[in-house]
Protein backbone atom coordinates (compact mmCIF):
# COMPACT_ATOMS: atom_id res chain seq x y z
CA UNK A 1 0.00 0.00 0.00
CA UNK A 2 1.66 3.40 -0.97
CA UNK A 3 -0.09 6.39 0.13
CA UNK A 4 0.61 9.04 -2.00
CA UNK A 5 -0.32 13.21 -2.22
CA UNK A 6 0.08 15.03 -5.23
CA UNK A 7 -1.33 18.78 -5.60
CA UNK A 8 -1.01 21.00 -8.83
CA UNK A 9 -2.39 25.05 -9.52
CA UNK A 10 -5.74 25.12 -11.43
CA UNK A 11 -7.87 28.64 -12.20
CA UNK A 12 -9.45 27.76 -9.06
CA UNK A 13 -6.57 27.66 -6.63
CA UNK A 14 -4.62 24.20 -5.83
CA UNK A 15 -6.11 20.53 -7.10
CA UNK A 16 -4.78 18.06 -4.36
CA UNK A 17 -5.06 14.17 -4.45
CA UNK A 18 -4.19 11.35 -2.56
CA UNK A 19 -4.07 8.00 -4.03
CA UNK A 20 -3.46 4.14 -2.36
CA UNK A 21 -1.14 2.70 -4.99
CA UNK A 22 -3.46 3.97 -8.24
CA UNK A 23 -6.65 4.21 -6.63
CA UNK A 24 -8.06 8.09 -5.95
CA UNK A 25 -9.35 7.79 -1.94
CA UNK A 26 -9.36 11.84 -1.48
CA UNK A 27 -9.60 14.91 -3.93
CA UNK A 28 -10.50 18.56 -4.14
CA UNK A 29 -9.50 21.83 -4.80
CA UNK A 30 -7.86 22.40 -1.25
CA UNK A 31 -4.08 23.00 -0.01
CA UNK A 32 -2.43 19.81 0.58
CA UNK A 33 -2.19 20.57 4.51
CA UNK A 34 -6.38 20.86 4.56
CA UNK A 35 -6.52 17.26 2.29
CA UNK A 36 -4.55 15.95 4.62
CA UNK A 37 -6.67 16.85 7.28
CA UNK A 38 -9.66 15.08 5.60
CA UNK A 39 -7.99 12.00 5.06
CA UNK A 40 -10.53 8.79 6.18
CA UNK A 41 -9.89 7.16 9.15
CA UNK A 42 -7.34 4.25 9.05
CA UNK A 43 -5.14 5.77 6.11
CA UNK A 44 -1.75 5.94 6.77
CA UNK A 45 0.06 9.37 6.01
CA UNK A 46 0.71 10.42 2.71
CA UNK A 47 3.64 10.57 1.13
CA UNK A 48 4.16 13.75 -1.07
CA UNK A 49 5.16 13.02 -4.72
CA UNK A 50 5.77 15.28 -7.97
CA UNK A 51 3.50 13.24 -9.93
CA UNK A 52 0.81 10.57 -9.71
CA UNK A 53 1.34 9.20 -13.42
CA UNK A 54 -1.51 7.93 -15.00
CA UNK A 55 -3.76 10.10 -12.51
CA UNK A 56 -1.52 13.53 -12.51
CA UNK A 57 -1.87 12.66 -16.32
CA UNK A 58 -5.78 12.89 -16.44
CA UNK A 59 -5.83 15.87 -13.80
CA UNK A 60 -3.94 18.01 -16.74
CA UNK A 61 -5.92 16.97 -19.25
CA UNK A 62 -8.95 17.70 -17.73
CA UNK A 63 -7.85 21.13 -16.42
CA UNK A 64 -6.60 21.64 -19.83
CA UNK A 65 -10.20 20.97 -21.63
CA UNK A 66 -10.23 17.17 -21.97
CA UNK A 67 -13.28 17.12 -19.73
CA UNK A 68 -13.63 13.62 -19.89
CA UNK A 69 -10.28 12.67 -18.76
CA UNK A 70 -11.44 11.84 -15.20
CA UNK A 71 -13.60 9.01 -16.12
CA UNK A 72 -11.53 5.79 -16.38
CA UNK A 73 -9.35 6.81 -13.02
CA UNK A 74 -10.62 4.50 -9.92
CA UNK A 75 -11.79 5.88 -7.16
CA UNK A 76 -12.82 4.45 -3.80
CA UNK A 77 -14.81 5.90 -0.36
CA UNK A 78 -16.66 4.75 2.30
CA UNK A 79 -20.33 4.91 2.43
CA UNK A 80 -22.93 2.60 2.00
CA UNK A 81 -24.80 0.68 -0.41
CA UNK A 82 -27.20 3.36 -1.82
CA UNK A 83 -24.47 5.69 -0.98
CA UNK A 84 -22.18 3.80 -3.46
CA UNK A 85 -24.43 3.72 -6.00
CA UNK A 86 -25.60 7.67 -6.14
CA UNK A 87 -21.51 7.78 -6.51
CA UNK A 88 -21.56 5.39 -8.94
CA UNK A 89 -24.57 7.23 -11.03
CA UNK A 90 -22.93 10.77 -10.67
CA UNK A 91 -19.64 9.57 -12.56
CA UNK A 92 -22.74 8.43 -15.72
CA UNK A 93 -23.55 12.46 -16.04
CA UNK A 94 -21.49 13.94 -18.66
CA UNK A 95 -19.55 16.58 -18.67
CA UNK A 96 -21.30 20.00 -19.46
CA UNK A 97 -24.41 18.76 -18.31
CA UNK A 98 -26.24 18.75 -14.63
CA UNK A 99 -28.78 16.37 -12.94
CA UNK A 100 -31.18 17.89 -10.30
CA UNK A 101 -30.99 16.28 -7.13
CA UNK A 102 -34.27 14.66 -7.63
CA UNK A 103 -33.21 13.40 -10.84
CA UNK A 104 -29.57 11.97 -9.29
CA UNK A 105 -31.86 10.20 -6.48
CA UNK A 106 -33.96 8.36 -9.35
CA UNK A 107 -31.09 7.33 -11.33
CA UNK A 108 -29.60 5.53 -8.26
CA UNK A 109 -32.75 3.49 -7.33
CA UNK A 110 -34.87 5.33 -4.90
CA UNK A 111 -37.03 8.72 -6.14
CA UNK A 112 -37.58 9.48 -3.08
CA UNK A 113 -33.93 9.62 -1.23
CA UNK A 114 -33.44 12.84 -2.70
CA UNK A 115 -32.05 14.62 0.48
CA UNK A 116 -29.43 10.83 0.91
CA UNK A 117 -28.77 11.87 -2.67
CA UNK A 118 -28.14 15.55 -1.71
CA UNK A 119 -25.77 13.86 1.24
CA UNK A 120 -23.84 11.84 -0.86
CA UNK A 121 -23.13 14.76 -2.81
CA UNK A 122 -21.66 16.58 0.41
CA UNK A 123 -19.90 13.90 1.24
CA UNK A 124 -17.82 13.53 -1.79
CA UNK A 125 -14.18 13.07 -0.97
CA UNK A 126 -13.19 12.30 -4.31
CA UNK A 127 -14.27 15.52 -6.37
CA UNK A 128 -14.03 16.04 -9.17
CA UNK A 129 -13.54 12.34 -10.06
CA UNK A 130 -17.14 11.96 -8.97
CA UNK A 131 -18.55 14.92 -10.50
CA UNK A 132 -20.87 16.26 -7.79
CA UNK A 133 -20.46 19.71 -8.99
CA UNK A 134 -22.46 18.78 -12.00
CA UNK A 135 -25.73 18.40 -9.59
CA UNK A 136 -28.08 21.57 -8.95
CA UNK A 137 -30.98 21.97 -7.44
CA UNK A 138 -34.72 21.51 -9.44
CA UNK A 139 -35.24 25.22 -10.17
CA UNK A 140 -31.68 25.04 -11.94
CA UNK A 141 -29.52 27.09 -9.52
CA UNK A 142 -26.49 25.43 -8.05
CA UNK A 143 -26.66 24.33 -4.31
CA UNK A 144 -23.71 24.27 -2.50
CA UNK A 145 -20.19 22.60 -3.23
CA UNK A 146 -17.60 22.16 -0.82
CA UNK A 147 -15.05 24.17 -2.49
CA UNK A 148 -17.52 26.77 -2.89
CA UNK A 149 -19.84 28.11 -5.42
CA UNK A 150 -17.18 29.64 -7.75
CA UNK A 151 -15.45 26.63 -7.82
CA UNK A 152 -18.66 25.09 -8.87
CA UNK A 153 -19.40 27.77 -11.60
CA UNK A 154 -15.96 27.36 -12.75
CA UNK A 155 -15.62 23.47 -13.18
CA UNK A 156 -19.65 23.41 -15.33
CA UNK A 157 -18.37 26.48 -17.32
CA UNK A 158 -15.14 24.52 -18.04
CA UNK A 159 -17.04 21.65 -18.75
CA UNK A 160 -19.31 23.38 -21.06
CA UNK A 161 -16.45 25.14 -23.15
Amino acid sequence: MSIRLWSMATPIGPWTVVCDDDVVVVSGFQSMQDTVKRLPPGLSEPTSVPDLGTISAAVRAYVDGQVDALDRIPVSQSGGPFRQEVWRVMREIPAGETWSYTELATKAGKPSAVRAAASACAQNMVAPFVPCHRVVRSDGSLGGYYYGLPAKEWLLAHERA
